[in-house]
């Protein structure tokens, strides 16, 4: 019996551990690449890449930190604390940019602020003004960047705000502070550990970006990590370079979980669902309104709007059979990506729950680290080890092709190590609703191991399956960097139609398939919309 239980506790185990090495084995592989330095390659990373880049990627960290955190916060705080014109509306169309990929965004402002963009054009024909600032600048990327990603901070900010009650202003209040001071000293200070957890995701998401950085010809370890690898052909420098990034990701990572780790504080004080709202008037309402409206306006319904217009006017001559290919592989990756991470993440949370240790728990975050490392990184990371996989297979079975390489399969697990976090959030949470008490009565029924699973919790986790489903499909719709580098040869999708027109300054063509992809995009914006009225009805 002793053995049968020793045996029996290592299950848990072999089904977590495999999970893991999806993750772990693509860094530890780039990492590992710091032990085999080659110093010419540094010498000519420090001389000619490395200052160009870590200063861009910091400038563009700092703009994008503070720019997400000033305009999330502050419409976090109006549509929760605030009662003005519209506030209805804006409390969830200000979530509705999730939607859109940044680099969708980006090649919108471009096309429509260039030089030779409409605006541009209208001011020189009939007014005369011959020349606006550069969009083609750091400061423009920023803006682009913060309007795409405030919706973190946002949402995180306003469901602090949210759980704060009305006893915490009133507490401030009797102490003689006004409404303002009160809000600086007392509601603010409350809420940190929610804003720093989605500043933190939306830092962590500017570091991963690849797609609007390439869009504004801005150099950032994703880019360099991309032309380093394709233009150079030097995998060894592409992996050195994705080790550096590694670094700072990781820096990101630790102050978000310690961000979390204190987020209970700033909940435990709450005291009443629903704070009352101070009414706005005059030009404070104005102004509310309007900074609403201005942010919504630019982050959503200018680019929106403008890809209508251009998908509309190259419908009749762009659209041809290659859009069915386009979408057909965008989907069938989307499906077999979200299906592949679903059940990754619902055999991991289900592990956790069978075996509630503080080791599996500390082994199921290891295993969603992903998500906080760049595709580029991930890409280098799956690839290499394929690659010497093939060669092995070429050497000793005398194979004159590769096997796993320029296949589904490395994009694939390239997919299931970034967005593994993505299903695995919605899976445990929704097991953590089930009581204890449901296996203790299925227990007794003889109802155990997989056939509790599917007999029980399946049909109980239905709204978390489907949550889990939606936002990994989307996220592997809108994705580029990996499909980009792993994609087997000829293998386009929308997102990689997107960057192609992009980058030949295709503005208008680049609409058509950029507007598919807000539109499924849509899909779990609606999913958290919802469920972020029903928590807080």
């Amino acid at each position: 019996m002793p053995l049968l239980h020793r045996v029996t506790g290592l299950i848990p185990w072999l089904v977590a551990l495999p999970i893991v090495l999806i993750t772990a084995i693509p860094v530890l592989v780039v990492l590992s690449s710091l032990a085999d330095q080659n110093q010419e390659i540094w010498n000519h990373l420090w001389q000619y890449v490395l200052p160009e880049v870590l200063s861009n990627t910091f400038w563009l960290v700092l703009g994008v930190g503070l720019g997400v955190t000033l305009s999330g916060v502050s419409l976090a705080w109006l549509t929760a604390a605030c009662d003005y014109p519209g506030r209805k509306f804006f409390t969830w169309a200000l979530l509705l940019p999730l939607a859109l990929p940044a680099y969708v965004t980006a090649f919108v402002w471009l096309g429509l602020f260039d030089f030779t963009g409409p605006l541009a054009t209208w001011l020189r024909d009939d007014f005369g003004i011959m020349q606006l600032p550069s969009i083609r600048s750091r400061g423009a990327i920023i803006v682009v960047m913060t309007l795409a990603l405030y919706p973190y901070v946002y949402l995180t900010a306003r469901a602090a705000f949210q759980s704060q009650g009305r006893r915490l202003m009133e507490a401030a209040q009797s102490l003689g502070l006004s409404r303002w001071q009160a809000f600086w000293r007392a509601a603010l200070p409350m809420a940190r550990p929610g804003i720093m957890a989605g500043l933190l995701l939306a830092v962590m998401e500017t570091l991963a970006d690849f797609g609007t950085v390439a869009v504004f010809n801005y150099n950032t370890f994703t880019t360099a990590i991309y032309q380093t690898w394709f233009s150079l052909f030097n995998l060894s420098a592409a992996s050195q370079l994705a080790s550096i990034l590694i670094f700072f990701v990781f820096v990101a990572a630790l102050l978000e979980y310690q961000a979390r780790a204190n987020h209970n504080y700033a909940a435990a004080t709450s005291s009443s669902a629903n704070p009352s709202r101070t009414v706005l008037t005059g030009w404070y309402s104005a102004l509310a309104l309007a900074w609403s409206a201005l942010v919504f306006g630019l982050a959503f319904a200018l680019p929106v709007w403008q890809i209508g217009a251009w998908a509309s006017g190259v419908w009749a001559q762009d659209f041809d059979e290659r859009y069915v290919d386009y979408v057909w592989h965008s989907l069938l990756l989307a499906a077999l990506g979200a299906l592949l991470v679903g059940a990754l993440a619902l055999t991991l949370g289900y592990v956790q729950r069978v075996h509630p240790t503080g080791a599996m728990r500390i082994t199921a975050r290891l295993a969603t680290l992903g998500y906080a490392l760049p595709g580029a990184v991930l890409a280098v990371g799956v690839f290499i080890p394929v690659a010497w996989l093939d060669n092995q297979f070429i050497d000793r079975l005398g194979l004159d092709a590769q096997v796993l390489g320029g296949t589904l399969a490395v994009m694939l697990l390239a997919y299931c190590a970034r967005f593994l976090a993505v299903s695995f959030g919605p899976m445990e949470s929704g097991l953590a609703r089930i009581s204890s008490s449901v296996d203790e009565a299925a227990q007794s029924l003889g109802v155990v191991g997989l056939r509790r699973l599917g007999r029980i919790h399946l049909p109980m986790l239905r709204v978390s399956v489907l949550t889990a489903a939606a936002l990994t499909f989307v996220d592997i719709m809108k994705e580029l960097p990996i499909t980009l580098m792993t994609r087997p040869f000829g293998w386009d999708t929308l997102a990689v139609r997107v960057f192609e027109m992009t980058s030949e300054g295709e503005w208008e063509r680049a609409a058509l398939p950029a507007a598919a992809i807000a539109i499924v995009g849509l899909l779990p914006v609606v999913f958290l919309i919802r469920n972020t009225e029903h928590a807080h009805a």
